[in-house]
């Protein structure tokens, strides 16, 4: 009996196996259907990251507040970077460095805007001797994320008004330099003559209301020059820039106009300048 019963299991298991080859091949022919159906009607490829951007793609990456992103550039043949910051209209508060080896940081700055959609932060930093990394922080609170990118491959450079106009700022001075409405951008160029360079430079709009706000060390003023673009919508704009070193350590400092628009209204603008006398070129 028990003999019999267990012929009649195994007879049952014997049967079932062609159902089990029926259903593989029935399931290796969905796959197949299925794959010829993706292959004709889809076709991908690879998009290399310098073709994102070169379509206008944004690099931008985004901080968070709090955190930290570094960018590292091992080729000595790369000797400068510049370095963008902007929000979408919050406030910006950020700790860029530079790091070149072990412990050694030869330039360093914290930087403060406003609004960073409407100031955007662009400087470029000298990174001679490669390898450097730049580590850019956001010391503000998490509500305020801010977009950080830096190129290699396009810098700004200063124009030659900006080179050849220069000034001697001792240790411990200061020198404030105003703008017309019609300028839109300033070029500000720091640097001495191998000395460490300690600055402060700040972006007035009104009395004692800084919309911009950047303290800069560097270790040698002469192989690291700090160059950077600021920008002026609207009026009364004035740049003022602080020698925060001893009188040991002068510096030599170029602010002139980095753009100009020429197609600014002279009128009075409505909830704009006050006009007084009644006549706007009285």
């Amino acid at each position: 009996m028990a003999f019999s019963m267990l012929s009649s299991s195994l007879s049952f298991q014997a049967g079932a196996a062609p159902k089990s080859a029926v259903s593989r091949s029935a399931v290796s022919m969905q796959i197949g259907v299925m794959q010829g159906v993706g292959t004709a009607n889809f076709a991908g490829g690879v998009v290399p990251t310098k073709g994102r951007y070169e379509q206008g793609i944004d690099s931008a990456i985004l901080v968070q507040g709090g955190s930290l992103r570094t960018w590292s550039y091992r080729s000595p043949a790369i000797e400068q970077v510049q370095v963008v910051l902007s929000t979408e209209g919050r406030p910006l508060d950020a700790d860029i460095e530079l790091w070149h080896g072990p412990d050694n940081t030869p330039c360093k700055m914290r930087v403060y805007v406003e609004n960073g959609q409407l100031r955007p932060f662009s400087a470029v930093v000298e990174t001679p001797r490669g390898p450097n990394t730049v580590a850019i922080r956001n010391i503000g609170q998490i509500e305020f994320p801010i977009a950080a990118n830096v190129v290699a491959d396009v810098v700004d450079m200063p124009s030659a008004d900006c080179v050849q106009s220069s000034t001697t700022i001792q240790g411990g001075a200061l020198r404030t330099y105003p703008f017309d409405p019609s300028v839109d951008s300033v070029q500000v160029l720091l640097k001495t003559d191998g000395r460490p360079l300690n600055a402060r430079i700040e972006l007035l709009q009104g009395p004692n209301n800084n919309k911009q706000v950047i303290e800069l060390y560097t270790e040698d003023g002469c192989d690291r020059p700090f160059f950077c673009v600021l920008e002026t919508p609207g009026s009364g704009n004035v740049v003022r820039v602080v020698n925060t070193a001893p009188v040991e350590f002068p510096m030599t400092a170029s602010v002139v106009p980095g753009s100009i628009n020429n197609d600014m209204n002279s009128g009075a603008v409505l909830g704009g300048d006050v006009v007084i006398g009644g006549d706007v070129g009285w």
